[in-house]
């Protein structure tokens, strides 16, 4: 197997790992919905299912992810700036 297929899988196998325990965490209640933990892991997360789902050609999944890592580093910018005003 070419090393570019196993970094591809790769990236989709960690981010699904990162997706699903950011998801279990919140659920058991160890980390809150807007923890820099829990966007920092769905942003990871989304970039490796964008690599995956974009490799394999899956464009509505590729789309879905770019916008849920858009959405995580959107989220992760306004708790900085409210760690920032104190």
């Amino acid at each position: 197997m070419p090393i570019e297929t196993i970094a591809i899988e790769t990236a989709g196998w960690i981010g699904a790992l990162l997706i699903l325990g950011s998801y279990i965490l919140v659920s058991l209640g160890k980390i809150e919905g807007r923890s820099a933990i829990y966007q920092w892991m769905n942003v990871v997360g989304a970039a490796g299912f964008v690599v995956n789902s974009g490799a394999h050609g899956a464009i509505p999944s590729t789309a879905l992810n770019v916008v849920w890592l858009a959405v995580g580093l959107a989220t992760l910018w306004s708790l900085s700036r409210k760690v920032a005003k104190g």
